[in-house]
Formats: structure tokens, sequence, C-alpha cells
């Protein structure tokens, strides 16, 4: 198992960047927020989870191991894969999921692209025990960039986990047209909360 990676970043794509540790370079899936607090050439350290199929090993990165945790107990859920984990944990912060699976709000855990109600449903029988008390009070992290990059990163993330790129690109609109807001993380939870209501 491996269970961080810490090493230069390479590169960072839309859904994954690439680490080099000791010469081999690992490229690691992660949220938009986590991709969004890498910097090409800065050294960085994610906690980690491998995931080993039949034709492939995925490494998928977290800033914090509670986040890597969560991961972990959604995949004990039938129907939950990796995508749809990674997806939640982009849409809602440990914290939210947390209550979200405590207090049995569907209504928040179906803003998750690729979640339905039954789905949902089905998280909160199989985790509401699980998640327990634990919360991370860590902030994440902030990236302050022009309005028109935030809004090429934001909207390429929300196409990335499944969003049509006409709502995707309304919904990020509306947020730097009301808020003004320059952090991408920060525009990125706005749009996200958009379009769940809309789902």
């Amino acid at each position: 198992m491996i269970s961080s990676v810490r090493g230069p970043v390479l590169s960072i794509a839309l859904d994954h960047a690439v680490i080099e540790v000791g010469g081999l370079g690992y490229a690691v899936l992660a949220t938009p927020t986590t991709l969004a607090s890498l910097r090409r050439g800065d050294e960085a350290m994610l906690h980690t989870a491998l995931i080993v199929r039949e034709d492939s090993l995925t490494l998928y990165g977290f800033t914090d191991p509670d986040a890597r945790q969560l991961f972990g107990l959604l995949l004990t859920v039938s129907g939950i894969g990796p995508k749809i984990a990674l997806a939640t944990l982009a849409v809602l912060e440990p914290d939210k999921l947390r209550a979200a699976l405590a207090e049995g709000n569907t209504s928040m855990l179906t803003q998750v692209p690729g979640i339905g109600r039954k789905g949902a449903e089905r998280l909160i029988i199989e985790l509401r025990d699980k998640v327990g008390a634990l919360t991370s009070n860590t902030p994440g992290p902030e990236v302050g960039a022009d309005a028109e990059l935030v809004r090429a990163q934001v909207t390429e993330a929300l196409l990335g986990l499944g969003f049509a790129a006409k709502a995707a690109e309304q919904a990020v609109d509306a947020v730097l047209a009301r808020d003004g807001a320059r952090d991408t993380s920060a525009v990125l939870r706005q749009a996200l909360t958009a379009l769940g209501r809309k789902r």
C-alpha cells in the first residue's frame, strides 16, 4: 500500500497531478480543490489510497488523512466506485459529508453527480454509524487568481465532475457576477452548491 507521496510536482492536469518520488513520476488523481493547492515545481505531500484493478493501479491523493479515510469508507458502499467517491469529496468537504451522513441529509448528498436519492439513502444507512464524531478543522487551500483564470479552472473542474458545459459555465458566471470571488476553491464550492439545487 502506498499511503503517501512526497516530492516535486512535475505537472498538473484537470484531474490529476504527477509527483516525482525517488526518480519516478506518480500520477495521483485528486479533487479540483486539492489540485488547486499544488504548484508545478514546488514540493507537495499527499496522503494516498491505492486502488488495485485487474488492469490498473491507480493512486488517489488527499491533503489530509481524514479525507482519505472517508474516501475508503465511501468505497465500502455498494455502487460507489472511486470516481463517485472522489466526486463526493470534491462537492462536500469532510466535515460537511460527515454531517450529511449523521443527519440523514439526502438533499445534500444528491448534490454529487452520480448519486441519486436511493444512493444517498444507502450511503446514510451504511455509513451513519461509521463516520463518528471526528472532524477536521484544517482550512482548505485558497488560491488567488484573476477572474478569467478562475472561470476557466472551475469550469474545467465541473466538466470533469460530469456536469454539462453550458450548465457549468452559467453557474460559474453567476457566482463571479454575484460575489466577485477570485478564489478558485470558493468559486468551485459555490458553483457546485448552485448546480446541486438544480438537479
